[in-house]
């Protein structure tokens, strides 16, 4: 057997057996925390006027949209649905695997659900095999999936999306099959999306939303495939990744599923900036630091974390979302980072760009080592004589440290 069908053996063993309970129950909270985040999200796309949502939103259909009063196609309400989910940097993902996941897999499959007339019990069903398809591919591709350019919640998520739709329909071994296949044709995604004054990120999402839906149903209409689409002289692993991790796509031996490791956001920026951030606010709430008597901030966080993130040039609410010294200076002036506090009068604050010309932002080597079962940062704050220092190992909302149901449904009002 090649790794397509070992892995799609897998995943259809899932798809028809019972799964576990603890999955179940996070895939249910995953429901909770997407509708929430999405709701928020929808409201910064409507920002963008009728030029954006008239060519999208009116073209037909009775497929409901998150966020929206107008109902609109099937593709395009998961196209929606993810640009939104996306959106407001608050959405789940997966440490090792360095992927989003809900934002892509959910879009797609609420819609399908409603096209399909899907009783919960299949969409849940679906959410966690979706989700454990996509992120065993992106292990199994980084880091250097990444360090290539590619934005894993497009590639991968598109698996992850074709997958969970062929769960939730309960397809056929060979249909799974194929699904997979034409999924791995249309991954993609690009890193570059999120630089300078890009609003483009969630389009890759989006764009994973779409192609998953497609490539299912494909499927769905008998279309045959390749026989080792993954594996194959040309196929994924061979143009994603220089050095595939075939574990974990051909090994299941954890006690668990992979739901059960996503971590949920609690503040609205890139993940590797939370541990920073959570130490900062952690340091001005214990020591009632005055942020006027700050001389200098020394953040050290692993490397990964750095490259893309250290700007300090901040080109627009996205550009601030993605870069760790804005959003630690905003904590220590504010003492948050929620959704509300990346607005423009802060943007060009003119405290928080002095505290940010205070940050430097560096590589600490045994803080690298640690990935990825850790994405720590250490935060050293000097002010006159005195200096304060906290490292988060596990910042709110890593499965170490998880966000209660409460603290989801607060996150998100």
């Amino acid at each position: 057997m090649n790794i397509t069908d070992i892995f799609v053996d897998y995943l259809y063993g899932l798809s028809v057996s019972d799964l576990r309970e603890e999955a179940v129950e996070q895939a249910r909270l995953c429901l909770i925390d997407y509708k929430g985040v999405t709701a928020a999200g929808a409201k910064i796309l409507k920002k963008r006027g009728d030029a954006f949502l008239d060519r999208v939103m009116k073209q037909g259909g009775n497929i409901s949209v998150i966020g929206f009063k107008e109902n609109t196609t099937l593709h395009n309400a998961a196209f929606l649905n993810a640009m939104s989910a996306h959106m407001a940097e608050l959405d789940d993902g997966h440490r090792a695997g360095q992927i989003h996941l809900g934002a892509s897999i959910i879009s797609a499959l609420l819609p399908v659900a409603e096209v399909e007339s899907l009783a919960e019990d299949a969409v849940l069903r679906g959410i966690v095999v979706g989700y454990e398809a996509a992120i065993r591919l992106a292990m199994a591709v980084n880091p250097s999936h990444k360090l290539k350019g590619f934005h894993t919640s497009g590639t991968c998520g598109t698996i992850g999306v074709a997958v969970a739709i062929a769960a939730a329909l309960k397809f056929t071994h060979e249909q799974m099959k194929v699904a997979v296949s034409a999924a791995t044709a249309s991954a993609s995604g690009l890193l570059e999306m999120q630089e300078n004054e890009s609003e483009l990120k969630p389009f890759n999402l989006a764009h994973a939303a779409v192609a998953g839906i497609t490539a299912a149903y494909c499927a769905l209409a008998g279309f045959k495939g390749p026989d080792d689409a993954i594996s194959g002289k040309r196929g994924f692993l061979s143009v994603m990744t220089e050095n595939p991790k075939i574990q974990y796509l051909s090994e299941f031996n954890e006690p668990y599923l992979q739901i059960e490791r996503i971590y949920r956001k609690l503040y609205a920026a890139c993940r590797h900036a939370h541990s920073a951030i959570e130490a900062a606010i952690s340091l001005r709430n214990e020591y009632s630091i005055d942020p006027a008597s700050i001389s200098s901030i020394l953040i050290e966080t692993y490397g990964m974390a750095i490259k893309g993130h250290d700007h300090k040039d901040i080109k627009g609410i996205q550009s601030a979302k993605m870069s760790i010294p804005f959003s630690v200076a905003l904590a220590l002036k504010t003492g948050g980072a929620g959704l509300g506090d990346y607005n423009e009068s802060n943007l060009s604050d003119e405290e928080i760009h002095r505290l940010m010309d205070l940050i430097q932002i560096v590589e600490d080597p045994e803080i690298s080592s640690w990935l990825p079962g850790k994405r720590a940062a250490r935060v050293t704050i000097e002010s006159a004589d005195k200096a304060f220092s906290s490292c988060v190992e596990y910042p709110k909302g890593e499965p170490e440290n998880p966000l209660t149901e409460s603290e989801i449904i607060e996150k998100n009002q």
